[in-house]
C-alpha cells in the first residue's frame, strides 16, 4: 500500500482507493500482503517481457502465426498471464504501420508492457493520434511513405493491442536475445520503428 505523509491531502480517488482496499482487507477478500505481492507483481512487468515475445515472433513462424491468430493463447502458451484481457496482435509490414491508442482512458497491455508512458495517457496523444496518426508519427520522429498505409487500433477495457513491429533488415544472424534488446516499448506502442544495430 503506498505511505503517504500525514499533511498530503488526498483527492476523491485516492480517499476512495483507501476506504474501497481497507474494506476488502478487512472483509477478507485478501490480505494486505496479498495487496502487496500483487503491487510488486506489477512492478515487475516491463517491456522486456513483450520485447521477448516480439523476438520469438521474429524466429519463430509457428509462434508468430499463433501470436496473430490468438495473441492471448499464443503468450499463455509460453508462460505469460495475461489475466481476463483479449490480446490482439497487428503485425506491421512494408505496407501497413500500426498504431495503438486508448481514446477513452489509458487501457495497455500492461502484463507485456508495463506502465504506460505518460504521453500515452495524455488526451493530446489519445485525441490526435486517431485524427492525424502521421503528424503524431512524424513528431515520434517515425514518418512511413505515403503509400504505407497507418492503422490506428483502439484498445478497450476488454481487448488490448500489441504492435508486432517490423524486423530490421540486416539482423538474420542476430540471436533471439540480441533481437529482443533492439525491440522498445515504443516500437510495440507503434510510434517508432525498430533500428537496425
Amino acid at each position: 500500500m503506498t505511505m503517504r505523509s500525514e499533511d498530503s491531502v488526498l483527492d476523491h480517488y485516492q480517499a476512495m482507493e483507501l476506504a474501497v482496499s481497507a474494506l476488502l482487507i478487512d472483509k477478507g477478500y485478501f490480505s494486505a500482503a496479498d495487496m502487496e505481492a500483487e503491487i510488486d507483481a506489477m512492478a515487475k512487468r516491463t517491456p522486456d517481457i513483450g520485447a521477448a515475445v516480439v523476438a520469438q515472433a521474429w524466429t519463430d513462424p509457428d509462434f508468430k502465426a499463433r501470436l496473430l491468430a490468438d495473441g492471448t493463447a499464443a503468450c499463455e502458451s509460453i508462460g505469460l498471464d495475461m489475466g481476463p484481457t483479449r490480446l490482439m496482435v497487428v503485425e506491421s509490414t512494408e505496407t501497413v504501420h500500426n498504431v495503438i491508442v486508448c481514446t477513452l482512458c489509458s487501457c495497455f497491455p500492461r502484463m507485456l508492457m508495463g506502465i504506460p508512458p505518460d504521453w500515452y495517457k495524455s488526451v493530446n496523444y489519445r485525441s490526435r493520434v486517431v485524427r492525424e496518426p502521421r503528424m503524431v508519427l512524424k513528431e515520434f520522429g517515425t514518418e512511413p511513405s505515403a503509400d504505407v498505409e497507418v492503422r490506428v487500433h483502439d484498445n478497450t477495457a476488454d481487448m488490448r493491442y500489441l504492435v508486432l513491429p517490423r524486423r530490421p533488415a540486416s539482423t538474420d544472424g542476430m540471436s533471439r536475445e540480441e533481437l529482443a534488446k533492439l525491440v522498445t516499448r515504443d516500437s510495440m506502442i507503434g510510434v517508432k520503428i525498430v533500428e537496425a544495430p
